[in-house]
């Protein structure tokens, strides 16, 4: 099944100009035929195409229902972004595939990159939203300050995954409660500063492991999403 975004499609019964044009000369579809539309907050359309028109493809809404995520609280993704823009879009799509309802691309003490593009990132989710058969977007927040980020989280769980084993660490899957909001910090390259660690501990974030192996900044946080989905998945299936 292929679906379509447009954000205000209630109001406009009208794809958006990308999507219209994908949807009629890509697509080939024409007066008459049915597509699934959906606004990135949660709502499905089920609507008929009245107006093949590639530049703006009006619609009549048959029927909406409201999809559910698949996961309960909400998982919040702080990361470093990568040195090579790809690796950081590489990872946001796959973040989204596997569930996510925000990202924040956090700014720490090592960071190689100091600047980012969010639109092409949100252009990502909004990709990774439609092939995963999703309907709400996550959001996708401007690059923050670590110091900003973590004094104003407030999430039920804070975890930052730290490389220095002279911290005493536990691993994630064991502190994240089935349900629980949650929010995991993943350091740049260099990983996080002595200073950023010790602010995270004192803002009520717990340092955890994701393993015994040394993992790239975009691997650790598919890492880390996974594991809380996988606690959560076992719980519900126990």
């Amino acid at each position: 099944m292929i679906q379509f975004y447009t954000p205000d499609i209630i109001s406009s019964l009208a794809l958006s100009a990308s999507d219209s044009q994908h949807c009629v000369r890509v697509l080939r579809h024409r007066e008459g035929d049915e597509i699934e539309v959906i606004d990135g907050s949660g709502g499905s359309h089920r609507c008929v195409i009245i107006e093949a028109n590639p530049h703006r493809c009006q619609v009549e809404i048959l029927s909406s229902r409201k999809v559910e995520k698949p996961w309960n609280g909400e998982f919040v993704l702080a990361v470093a972004p990568t040195k090579l823009m790809d690796r950081m879009e590489w990872m946001v799509e796959k973040a989204v595939e596997i569930g996510v309802d925000r990202i924040v691309p956090v700014l720490c003490h090592n960071s190689e990159r100091r600047v980012i593009k969010t639109e092409r990132l949100i252009k990502t989710a909004i990709s990774a939203m439609k092939q995963s058969l999703k309907a709400t977007l996550p959001v996708i927040d401007e690059l923050t300050p670590f110091d900003t980020f973590v004094r104003s989280c407030e999430t039920d769980e804070r975890f930052i995954a730290y490389c220095d084993a002279d911290t005493p660490r536990i691993l994630l899957p064991r502190l994240h409660r089935p349900g629980a909001s949650a929010t995991v910090l993943i350091g740049p390259e260099g990983d996080f500063s002595p200073a950023e660690v010790s602010l995270a501990l004192q803002c009520g974030f717990r340092a955890v492991t994701l393993g015994d192996c040394r993992l790239r900044t975009e691997t650790a946080a598919i890492v880390s999403l996974a594991s809380l989905h996988t606690v959560n998945q076992i719980s519900d299936n126990s």
